[in-house]
């Protein structure tokens, strides 16, 4: 690895769809790249995985049960505990709307089934890179404030 490669093994990604089916087919595309895959079978349990596992990435089904994947972009996007996590929406819809409905509801990117392989693994990549960028800008600027509050004691 490089030095500028940043390390995404041991991300998790939380896999959101009711089809079985569609969960193993993207957890086998994935399979060989280092992450931690978590699964969810309906809306309801996206958010119970979520909240208990604080995922680096959704990949989320539109059309389930107990909940949209509408709603629960909405919901994860909304919580200020959990609105840094990237929405990838990964769905046989394809219209239009349907594309302008999951980017209202906050999504960060779209998928349209069937799936490509490489075109998934870029996608995914790509989005828990920015997620690890943001999370070190962040860590950088709190330690930059900490540094800056205590100069300002020391001088006070």
């Amino acid at each position: 690895m490089s030095a500028n490669e940043i390390d995404l093994s041991g991300s998790r990604v939380l896999i959101a769809d009711d089809n079985e089916q569609n969960r193993e087919l993207l957890d086998a595309y994935l399979a060989g790249e280092g992450y931690e895959i978590l699964m969810a079978n309906d809306g309801k349990e996206t958010m119970d995985v979520v909240a208990a596992s604080q995922p680096d990435l959704i990949l989320l089904d539109i059309m389930m049960p107990r909940m949209s994947g509408y709603e629960v972009c909405e919901q994860v996007k909304s919580n200020s505990d959990t609105q840094a996590i990237p929405v990838l929406m990964v769905t046989a819809l394809n219209e239009m709307g349907d594309i302008e409905k999951a980017v209202n509801a906050g999504c960060d990117d779209f998928l349209t089934k069937p799936v490509n392989q490489l075109e998934l693994k870029t996608r995914v990549r790509s989005l828990l890179r920015v997620r690890h960028l943001a999370g070190e800008r962040d860590r950088l600027l709190a330690y930059l404030e900490e540094m800056e509050q205590q100069i300002l004691q020391a001088k006070g």
